[in-house]
């Protein structure tokens, strides 16, 4: 059957093709959007479970006092705190911007344990004002080495003397799980920064002492904060990034949405060839039957045959989208978090090409199993 199977897909090439192109297109669409769709609605790690977000009430865009950090880590129930920022900007062409926040070494570090830094690294983090550190996937895409000089031009914070361009000495890299980030050092940035933005951080995370006291802890910070200037609004981590989702909409109804388009548009594409391809080989199948195959063996080459089609495109689908992982994991990794295909969505799509191919080949099937040898060979 096997070699039946594939002499009867390349019968005609061009449309087979044709097919083939549309299945893994359709299939790429669908491994890249479920990869999205985790990264946005996906929970914390293991080692983010006791973290909380501290940001501004009324909009993620208002900074919050540098003092802040100080009064929430005298708070017995917090383990400890430190203070990011959105620095923006690029490095020397606009095309090449990532994630970029001023911090402070010692916090940063204790706070995301799973961003692992060599002790020699975070000592000339600490000790070097000018210094930054860049995750490992950052510094291998531009091959920077320690000691090298970065500028990154910027577009939100001018320095204190009028100048656009700030510079930094990397003092070496770190393991970040999330591809490309660069952390400059807070002091430095504070010391040098236009007055505007002096004593200002973007948010605040902290690690409580209990993360089964996570919610009252919340509650007493913002507390803590509700009757001034800059009132806060603290959640989880994992809530922070739905927060942070729906800024941009309901991305699992979109993706939903998207491929149910795509789909419904792929099952009639495939069934109309599927469907022809049947009209064209009526008078071979006819002569099957006359050799003494059986109408249930000729109908489950038919139906094959489509599984085979659908399950093939599903398959370069997937290769495609793991060829692109790498690089879309590092332009998307600083807006999205970690962009990773999951196991579970090659499974579920592999599933969903063999019910498509079932769907598609279901008629075919049907009518070949039925198909009367007289009336067939009356049909040539």
């Amino acid at each position: 059957m096997t070699s039946l199977l594939w002499a009867n897909l390349c019968r005609k090439r061009m449309r087979t093709s044709l097919t083939f192109a549309s299945l893994a297109i359709a299939f790429l669409l669908f491994m890249l959007l479920q990869a999205i769709s985790d990264a946005f609605s996906g929970g914390v790690s293991l080692e983010g479970m006791d973290r909380i977000v501290i940001d501004s009430k009324y909009s993620m865009t208002d900074n919050l006092p540098l003092a802040y950090v100080q009064r929430i880590r005298s708070l017995g129930e917090v383990n400890q705190v430190t203070n990011m920022s959105w620095f923006g900007g690029y490095y020397k062409e606009p095309r090449n911007s990532f994630a970029t926040y001023p911090v402070d070494p010692e916090s940063y570090f204790d706070i995301f344990k799973e961003q692992s830094i060599s002790a020699g690294t975070l000592d000339r983090f600490r000790s070097i004002r000018i210094s930054a550190v860049a995750s490992e996937a950052l510094a291998e895409r531009y091959g920077w080495r320690p000691g090298d000089a970065i500028p990154i031009m910027q577009d939100i914070f001018p320095q204190d003397d009028g100048s656009w361009t700030w510079q930094f000495e990397l003092a070496g890299t770190f393991k970040y799980p999330g591809g490309e980030l660069l952390l400059i050092n807070y002091d430095f940035f504070n010391e040098a920064v236009a007055g505007w933005g002096k004593d200002q951080v973007g948010w605040l995370v902290a690690r409580v002492t209990d993360a089964a006291e996570v919610d009252a802890t919340i509650r007493m910070i913002d507390g803590l904060f509700e009757n001034s200037s800059d009132p806060t609004r603290s959640t989880t981590e994992d809530e922070y990034r739905r927060q942070f989702a729906s800024q941009l909409g309901d991305i699992g109804t979109i993706s939903s949405t998207i491929l149910v388009a795509v789909f419904f548009t792929i099952i009639l594409l495939t069934g109309n060839t599927a469907a022809q391809a049947f009209a064209e080989r009526i008078p071979e199948l006819a002569a099957m039957k006359t050799l003494g195959f059986s109408d249930l063996w000729v109908a489950t080459l038919v139906l094959a045959e489509a599984t085979a089609l659908c399950v093939c495109g599903a398959a370069a689908g997937v290769g495609i989208a793991f060829l692109l992982e790498p690089g879309l994991n590092a332009s998307l990794s600083g807006m999205i978090g970690s962009f990773e295909l999951s196991g579970q969505s090659v499974l579920h799509a592999l599933g969903l090409s063999v019910l498509l191919g079932l769907i598609v080949g279901a008629y075919p099937a049907v009518s070949a199993r039925r198909l009367s040898i007289v009336d067939a060979l009356r049909e040539r």
